[in-house]
């Protein structure tokens, strides 16, 4: 999977001076851009990998590449739909170079408002557990379809163009995960309950 702009009509906006500037070396910009997008990359790539150590890491991994490639950016689409291919890109490199060992951190934390009772949230992190545990067993170009659709909310088109995939494959293996994660009642569960809003 490699980090290329899509063919198109370049367009002019405050996403194509910001990466314009980015890329002539401006700090102010990259700083702008960092504060802006870090959130964004961070919760996408837990999406993907769950609680691991090596997060903080990749997300050093996804700016140094966003960084390095800004040239190639045209504003043929959001600076953060680019951004986000960026971090696919980088997850799929990591899923395809080794299996992580899961860190199991607090997955869910605890609210601090009166909300479903200790016995749902138990179940809830033990299902996140399960989850990840099972996303593990997955092959990467599976993992990283299933994640960026089903747990990060992105539409299949977005997914295909972010794997450099088509939208028939791209839906194929995200059937295919879930298929296998419904095995798991907790885990199924968990997902028609809407996993982004606990894993997040």
């Amino acid at each position: 999977m490699d980090v290329v702009s899509s063919p198109g009509i370049v367009r002019a906006g405050p996403d194509l001076d910001l990466a314009t500037r980015c890329a002539r070396g401006d700090r102010q910009a990259q700083r702008e851009l960092f504060d802006r997008e870090v959130d964004h990359v961070h919760a996408t790539l837990y999406r993907i990998l769950g609680p691991n150590r090596d997060i903080e890491d990749l997300v050093q991994d996804v700016f140094f590449e966003i960084f390095r490639s800004l040239g190639s950016y045209r504003g043929e689409a959001k600076l953060s739909t680019w951004t986000g291919r960026v971090t696919a890109h980088v997850a799929y490199g990591y899923l395809s170079s080794k299996k992580p060992a899961a860190v199991w951190l607090e997955a869910v934390p605890e609210p601090e408002a009166p909300g479903p009772s200790a016995e749902r949230r138990a179940l809830a992190r033990a299902a996140v557990r399960q989850l990840y545990v099972m996303l593990a067993e997955l092959e990467p170009a599976m993992r990283l379809a299933f994640t960026l659709h089903a747990l990060d909310g992105q539409p299949l088109e977005e997914v295909a163009v972010a794997m450099k995939s088509s939208v028939v494959a791209t839906k194929s293996r995200v059937w295919r995960a879930r298929r296998r994660m419904r095995r798991d009642a907790a885990v199924a569960a968990l997902l028609d309950g809407g996993m982004k809003e606990v894993a997040s």
